[in-house]
């Protein structure tokens, strides 16, 4: 029965409002919070969400983790991934040691919500649950969201509307905003267990056979995860997923035992707008795709830490409001990268026969030339989503007008790309300006001198080496600008100053 009463006053207006507290919307709310802001986070949902659902964690989420404190806590619930092994039809197994910038963490996501909102609640906030949103309303500077809770209709003013209630997203129907795209047709199969046979742990594999593929992945506690593409009205039960291992997978493969078994499909949609006014999307409730190589999760918290920075910035003055107009470009274009590879996946993984017969030469070949290791283990990780080079821009560019596709130029220290290993730091909530030459080269002073101008947006260090150079790196582990020439450091001079609030 549809509640008639009318809504209580609002409480004291509040900074920044999440709506969801699935990781997501829950990454939000701590990297805000541990930059000082007030946050209200709603979930519609009594508990706490249960069940494995997306387990891989690739190395960028991972600092995310590590920038909160949780990753030697979540090491000890999870389990790295060391390697992806591609075994093709005929027999012939292509075997991909990863390395350590790129092995995921398998934790399944029950334990990540758990972890970060135990972080949230030691940073002083807590999830408000049962909060249905009813109505959402944006205007001047104001977003006010009507709530039905346990204690009745409320009504919630805030500066800022963060909206990360999943792919049914209430707050972007309430705005209009369109869910562009369309469903997948495509059944899965989706079942973890424990399995005995010969197969490497601590590792993913990919059987692509002549009659389909299957994905069979380690999981922590010693189990396993199966999935695979599989006809309408596949039967969903432990006999199914047997015939399945027997049918795609090397042989000698048994069931000990299920935890879970079902299907699922999916969709490949972005939002027509990632932010409204005051209002931004992020996560589920701004994109979604196939779940083939596990990008969905990480996509949605590489969006909280994006956003979470700018605001915090521009909440409390360090930064000017100007730099929120560059969070729709740069996830916008993360989102239509991860979109493309993961259906370009999704059909190598679906080839028929014949095709598979083509697949497979051609990944003999990737694996022959390196080219497996060198350019499709980074992309699985994470570390190829690059940025259009928006903050550097000195005249703004019409809605719309950003560039949205295509690799920046200029190597590893090119504004848009990910920050360098070597200069990579997990904890940093600030921009960090990293100088590099001789000892007392001229850089280094300049360097030295930016910092003392900007002392709460900008630190500084120097990396003793032959050859000048710096970079500007942002606090979500992209170089905001770079360059050797002392007219690349006027133009980063230039981007702070238009910067700093």
């Amino acid at each position: 029965m549809r509640d008639t009463a009318e809504p209580a006053g609002p409480r004291p207006r509040v900074p920044v409002l999440i709506v969801g507290a699935g990781p997501v919307g829950l990454a939000a709310a701590c990297e805000l919070s541990r930059r000082g802001i007030g946050v209200r986070i709603l979930e519609a949902a009594a508990e706490p969400q249960h069940g494995s659902r997306a387990v891989q964690l690739h190395p960028p989420t991972l600092r995310i983790l590590a920038g909160l404190d949780l990753l030697d806590e979540a090491e000890k619930r999870g389990l790295r991934i060391r390697s992806t092994s591609y075994h093709l039809a005929g027999g012939r197994t292509l075997k991909v040691d990863l390395g350590a910038e790129n092995e995921p963490l398998m934790l399944p996501q029950e334990q990540t919500c758990l972890l970060l909102e135990q972080a949230l609640e030691r940073l002083g906030g807590r999830v408000e649950r049962s909060m249905t949103v009813t109505d959402t309303v944006l205007s001047a500077g104001l977003a006010t969201v009507t709530v039905q809770g346990p204690a009745g209709v409320e009504r919630i003013e805030a500066d800022w509307l963060v909206a990360a209630d999943g792919v049914r997203s209430r707050v972007r129907e309430c705005l209009g905003i369109e869910f562009v795209g369309e469903q997948v047709p495509v059944d899965f199969l989706l079942a973890e267990g424990r399995i005995s046979g010969d197969f490497e742990p601590s590792a993913v594999h990919y059987f692509l056979g002549r009659r389909g593929s299957i994905v069979f992945a380690s999981m922590p506690d010693d189990r396993v995860r199966i999935s695979g593409a599989v006809p309408a009205g596949y039967p969903l039960t432990e006999a199914g997923v047997q015939a399945l291992l027997d049918e795609r997978g090397p042989g000698g493969l048994r069931i000990l035992g299920l935890d879970s078994v079902g299907g699922f499909t999916s969709q490949e949609r972005i939002a027509s707008a990632l932010r409204r006014g005051n209002c931004f999307l992020i996560g589920d409730s701004a994109h979604t795709h196939s779940p083939l190589g596990g990008q969905g999760l990480n996509l949605g918290l590489q969006d909280a830490h994006n956003l979470a920075w700018k605001l915090a910035g521009v909440v409390n003055g360090t930064l000017q409001p100007s730099i929120l107009d560059s969070y729709e470009p740069e996830r916008r274009q993360a989102a239509e990268q991860i979109v493309r590879a993961t259906h370009q996946f999704l059909r190598v993984f679906t080839l028929g026969p014949i095709a598979a017969r083509v697949r497979n030469t051609a990944w003999s070949a990737l694996e022959r030339t390196g080219a497996l290791r060198r350019w499709f283990v980074p992309l699985l990780a994470g570390w190829r989503v690059h940025y259009p080079d928006v903050l550097n821009a000195e005249e703004p560019a019409r809605p719309g007008r950003w560039p949205r596709s295509g690799a920046p130029r200029g190597g590893p220290l090119a504004p848009g790309t990910r920050t360098p290993h070597q200069l990579a730091e997990q904890t940093s909530t600030g921009f960090r300006l990293v100088t590099m030459g001789p000892p007392e080269h001229g850089v280094a002073q300049r360097g030295r001198e930016l910092a003392d101008r900007y002392p709460e947006l900008l630190t500084h260090r120097h990396v003793h080496q032959e050859k000048t150079s710096f970079v500007l790196l942002r606090p979500d582990g992209y170089v905001a600008s770079g360059g050797t020439t002392p007219v690349d450091f006027a133009r980063t001079q230039r981007l702070l100053a238009r910067l700093a609030g």
